[in-house]
Order: structure tokens, then C-alpha cells, then sequence
């Protein structure tokens, strides 16, 4: 079996069948003379047939050297685009992310990151897959997404993941009274509908233990999974909402306004990735830049923004 070529003859044998010299391309390729010679020699003897003939001065391919140059000249031409692209994975300017989240972050906060993100990176590609946290879950520990965002979880042996509480408000039409006030309780919504999220989701159990606490009972008028539904249904004034701020945001300025909501009630989220998966460069950059676009909406950075317009 004859050896394995190796990429510097069929480098020479391309140059040396461009220009058809020896001295040019050996100034081509940055080496001696002699060395284009030693690694067309040893090529010869490896495939077994000349490679040129010397007519007027000059190298002319075989027939059989001509046979191979195109293969030759892909090979040569694919290897520098895999040296090109690996230079831009190393710089992180390009790649494929795959991120599952949930529902109400495919349509609200996610989108502007992203956004954002690819258009710095204009060789990065993304996948964008919606769904219930549980589906979420078995997508992660099956590696089959780079990175999600989701409902907090207990932990999973399979599974990174960072719990991030996000502030909670009071959303309403930005023309309803309570506006008036800077903080909304729930003595505030004690004679108001209330659309909430499912009754066995813990972000409503805790909510509904704080109206408890304070004597006051939920008067409910719809459930959703999806605080951006809940918003759309505020809007139409089927009445109001105690929601995450990250989609609160997304609304104010489009008909809906929002209040701190206190007692404090977090959305506490998941920012969670494959633990036995190495994350590739663009994962762990996009995680940081999304990660840290939340820090505005933390419950520890300070009161919540009304009115409005959005925070910064």
C-alpha cells in the first residue's frame, strides 16, 4: 500500500503545475529549491508515475498529473476553508446554537438578545425551539439543545444549571387607577379579576400563599401557562396580571402598564445546558450575554419599573 500523501507534495505539485518552475514556486510556497524537488521526487515515487515533462524551459503536467489536480485543487481549497472557519469559531464568529425555552421567551425577551447577538456574528446561525419546561428537561439531558431557558427545577445529575429570580409586577391598562400607586398589594386586587398562571405551577402556589398571608383571596377569571397570553388578555381588559417583569417589559408603551408587586413574588428561571456535553464557544458567549441581560429584571437589583416604558 503506498503511503499516505502528505498535504506539502500536493501543495508543490499544484504550484509547480501553475507556474511551471521550480525557483517561482518555491518562492510561492516560502521554501528552497531543492525542498520543491525532494517533495515532488518523493510524490513520484509514492504514486508511482512522473509527474512532468520539460518542454521549452518549462514543467507541463503529465497526463496523469492533470488527472489529479482538480481533485487536488478542492482538497487544497476545502482545507483553507476549514482552516478559515476554525479561525472564526476560535473568534467566535461563527457557529450553530440550538436553545429551547420556554413558550413566552420565543416571542418577548429572547428574541431582541438574539437579534442582537447574530448580527455582531454574521457567520452564527440559530435554532429557536419552544415548549412546556418538561419537554424542556428531557431535551437537555438528551443533548440535543446547546442551552435552554426555563422554569426552575430540582437538580438533575445531568444537568448544569443557574436559578435566576426575576422580579414580579402588577400589569394593567395604562389608563386603570391603580397606576396612581407606586406599589400594588394584594388588598389593592382584593375586588379585581385576576388572570394567573396554572394552579399547579409553583410560581402560582407562592402567589396565592402571599394573598393568603395577607387575608386576601385570588379572584380568578382565567389561568395560562404563558405570561405573554396573560398579557394579550390584560390588553383586551379581562383583567389584570401578576407576571415576570422580563414580559411585562415587552408590553409597556403598547396599551399596558405595570407596578411593583409586593409582598415579593419572584419568577425564579433556569438558565440550564448538557453537563456531559462540552459547550462549544458560541454557547458560553451567548449564555454570558444573555445571562447578563437579566440582570436589570433580578428581584435583588432594586424596585420595579412602571408606567409606560420599559427599562433600559
Amino acid at each position: 500500500m503506498p503511503a499516505r500523501l502528505r498535504l506539502r507534495q500536493l501543495e508543490a505539485l499544484e504550484c509547480v503545475a501553475e507556474t511551471g518552475s521550480m525557483t517561482r514556486a518555491a518562492e510561492g510556497l516560502g521554501i528552497s529549491q531543492p525542498a520543491v524537488s525532494r517533495l515532488l521526487s518523493d510524490l513520484a515515487s509514492e504514486v508511482g508515475f512522473q509527474l512532468f515533462d520539460r518542454r521549452n524551459g518549462r514543467l507541463i503536467p503529465t497526463q496523469e498529473a492533470r488527472f489529479l489536480l482538480p481533485d487536488i485543487h478542492r482538497l487544497l481549497e476545502m482545507l483553507d476553508h476549514i482552516g478559515e472557519v476554525s479561525r472564526h469559531l476560535n473568534d467566535r464568529k461563527a457557529g450553530h446554537l440550538r436553545i429551547a425555552c420556554l413558550p413566552g421567551f420565543a416571542t418577548s425577551h429572547l428574541p431582541g438578545v438574539l437579534a442582537r447577538f447574530l448580527a455582531e456574528r454574521p457567520g452564527v446561525t440559530a435554532t429557536i425551539e419552544p415548549d412546556r419546561p418538561e419537554r424542556i428537561l428531557e431535551w437537555i439531558v438528551g443533548e440535543q439543545y446547546d442551552f435552554a431557558i426555563t422554569d426552575s427545577f430540582d437538580a438533575h445529575p445531568a444537568v448544569t444549571s443557574e436559578t435566576i429570580s426575576v422580579r414580579s409586577v402588577c400589569v394593567m391598562p395604562e389608563d386603570h387607577p391603580l397606576l396612581a400607586r407606586e406599589v400594588i398589594t394584594p388588598a389593592d386586587l382584593a375586588d379585581q379579576r385576576l388572570i394567573h398562571t396554572r394552579r399547579d405551577s409553583a410560581f402560582f402556589r407562592e402567589l396565592n400563599e402571599v394573598f393568603l398571608s395577607e387575608g386576601v383571596e385570588i379572584n380568578s377569571i382565567v389561568e395560562t401557562r404563558q405570561f405573554t397570553a396573560a398579557c394579550e388578555l390584560v390588553l383586551r381588559r379581562v383583567g389584570l396580571s401578576i407576571i415576570s417583569e422580563l414580559d411585562a417589559a415587552g408590553y409597556a408603551g403598547r396599551g399596558l402598564a405595570f407596578r411593583a408587586f409586593a409582598p415579593a413574588v419572584p419568577h425564579r428561571l433556569a438558565l440550564v445546558r448538557p453537563l456531559h456535553k462540552h459547550p462549544s464557544m458560541i454557547t458560553l458567549e451567548f449564555m454570558e450575554i444573555f445571562r447578563d441581560s437579566l440582570r436589570a429584571f433580578e428581584l435583588a437589583t432594586g424596585p420595579a419599573q412602571g408606567g409606560g416604558t420599559a427599562p433600559p
